[in-house]
Parts: C-alpha cells; sequence; structure tokens
C-alpha cells in the first residue's frame, strides 16, 4: 500500500530513497527547489544533468543523488508547465510531471521518494489548483512506491497539499 504523507521542510534533508526536482528543460540547475538541491548535491548533479538532458515538460529523467546525504540514491528532473491561464494543457503536463516521476523512481527501484510542489514557482502554476492535481495524479500512480512525501517549503504550500490530500 502507498501512504502519502505531507510535511513542511527541506526537501533536500528528506530520508527518502529519491527526491524530485522541479527543473528546467536543460537540467543543468536552476532557482527555487532545483537550486536547493543542485547546491545540496554538489557540481557533479549539473553534469550528469546536462549528460541525460534536455527534458520535456511533463517528462523526467533520473541522475545520482551524489553529496546528498543517503539514503538518497536519486534525483528524479521533472520539467513543470509554466503558466499560462489554465487553458493550454498545463494540468495535463503537471499531472505527467508527477506520473512520469513516479514510475521512474519505481524503475530504479526506490521505495520512497519526495517531491516538492512542481511548478508553484517561477512557473507561476497556482498552489491549490497543483496541489489537487498532484495529490490526484499520485494517488493514481506507481504502487511499487510505499512512501510518496509531499515536501512543503512554506505554509501556504503546505495548507494547500494537506488540503488536497484530505480530500
Amino acid at each position: 500500500m502507498t501512504v502519502i504523507e505531507v510535511v513542511r521542510g527541506d526537501i533536500t534533508l528528506q530520508d527518502t530513497d529519491a527526491i524530485v526536482t522541479a527543473a528546467n528543460e536543460s537540467l543543468l540547475g536552476g532557482g527555487g527547489v532545483d537550486g536547493a538541491i543542485h547546491r545540496a548535491a554538489g557540481p557533479e548533479l549539473s553534469r550528469a544533468g546536462g549528460a541525460v538532458g534536455p527534458c520535456d515538460p511533463g517528462d523526467a529523467k533520473a541522475t545520482p543523488a551524489f553529496d546528498l546525504d543517503p539514503p538518497v540514491r536519486h534525483v528524479i528532473h521533472t520539467v513543470g508547465p509554466v503558466w499560462e491561464g489554465g487553458g493550454h494543457g498545463e494540468a495535463e503536463v503537471l499531472a505527467s510531471c508527477y506520473r512520469r516521476s513516479l514510475a521512474l523512481a519505481a524503475e530504479l527501484g526506490a521505495r520512497s521518494v519526495a517531491f516538492p510542489a512542481i511548478a508553484t514557482g517561477v512557473y507561476g502554476f497556482p498552489v491549490r489548483e497543483a496541489a489537487r492535481i498532484a495529490v490526484a495524479a499520485l494517488r493514481d500512480g506507481d504502487r511499487r512506491i510505499e512512501l510518496i512525501r509531499l515536501v512543503a517549503f512554506d505554509e501556504e504550500t503546505y495548507d494547500a497539499l494537506a488540503a488536497a490530500q484530505g480530500s
């Protein structure tokens, strides 16, 4: 049985087999959560991302976790949609980010994975709608994963994820 939990904290400190980063298409590192993960993992993450990139929105690619503390073994890079008002397939692309990342984690043998709130930062996806999409996609996702942890950096995101998870 898959457990989905919502926590508030730093995704780089999660005790999971894999963590997901909200990447840009180059996979070379960026700002926000992606920048934090790249800083914590060290410069090898950017080189590895460049070797497997680019990555299309809605897809996911994996690299080793490098300097992230064990048990994290994998970083899964996924590219969220840029919010353009909701009429350009953004919801479908966002759901695909979660489904593809979860499937890739399972293919890698991960039993636990931590997700940020993909596309809710600089890409501008509304937090409450993104939380609803994330939880729905993960509930329907790969059952080989035992623990899915949704990690919120701030209180607004935590509240939105907790409300979506409880519905």
